[in-house]
Order: C-alpha cells, then structure tokens, then sequence
C-alpha cells in the first residue's frame, strides 16, 4: 500500500506563497488520526513522515513560540 493512501485531505502550508519549499499536510481522520508531513515537490510520490497528535501540536506550539527562529 502507498503509505500516501492512508492519509486524506492532503493540504499545502498557509504560508507558501508559490514557492519550492512547500509542504502538504494531512491527516488519517479521527480523534486519534496519524499526521503525515510530505514535500509538495514529490508530487504525492516521495516520502511521509508520520507524527502522532501530540507530536505535531508540540512542534506546532513550538514553532508559534519562535524556538525555531534563526534570528
């Protein structure tokens, strides 16, 4: 099975603006759902990294508190 067929509702970032660096997110439903993080440029064929809720609510509170800011 493509590990791409288990995920729906593939959506890009709300901050690409048309560039490369795109990513798509997407989730495998439910409460519990799996979250799947692709490169758009792979066009659904590259990899998928896979992240639990509560993994991806972590890196997203993270990145809203600026931990990964260069500046």
């Amino acid at each position: 099975m493509n590990q791409n067929s288990k995920f729906t509702n593939w959506r890009k970032s709300s901050l690409s603006s048309g560039g490369d660096n795109c990513v798509e997110v997407a989730s495998t439903g439910g409460p519990g759902g799996v979250v799947g993080v692709r490169d758009s440029k792979q066009q659904g064929r590259g990899p998928v990294l896979s992240f639990t809720p509560s993994e991806w609510r972590a890196f997203i509170d993270a990145v809203k508190a600026g931990e990964f800011d260069l500046s």
